[in-house]
């Protein structure tokens, strides 16, 4: 049986609110607290796990023991892709590329591995940060 509490609700309106991007579970205690919503840390994370395992909600690591959590609903926009972060700001983007897609396909074909594309991130710089860096 699934209950739909005020902290459930509370942090599902903030992943919702966030656009597409991605939230840890620590942004969105902060957030919560500067809303002056009092919901603790380990209730963040439970019901961040109960959302996952719903589907309301994609959670993937971006480095060892940080994970990041997603808002998809159930209209599912956001379809499975790659994930770049930028090792300057923090950034998590998107990356829908062909190319990733077929070195998946080579992988699987040669290696006999499957890639998590939905899991996998890829670090380096972003555009913005490395323009400023000039």
């Amino acid at each position: 049986m699934q209950y739909n509490t005020k902290q459930k609700n509370y942090i599902t309106a903030i992943l919702r609110n966030a656009d597409g991007t991605h939230k840890t579970a620590e942004e969105i205690t902060r957030e919560l607290a500067e809303q002056g919503v009092s919901v603790g840390k380990a209730t963040v994370y439970r019901q961040l796990e109960r959302l996952t395992e719903q589907g309301v909600v994609r959670k993937f690591f971006v480095q060892e023991g940080s994970a990041c959590y997603q808002y998809v609903g159930d209209h599912g926009d956001c379809r499975n892709h790659y994930h770049f972060k930028c090792a300057v700001c923090g950034k998590l983007l998107h990356l829908e590329c062909d190319f990733m897609d077929k070195v998946s396909a080579h992988v699987f074909e040669h290696h006999g591995f499957t890639i998590s594309n939905e899991k996998t991130v890829l670090y380096g710089i972003c555009a913005e940060c490395r323009k400023a860096q000039k």
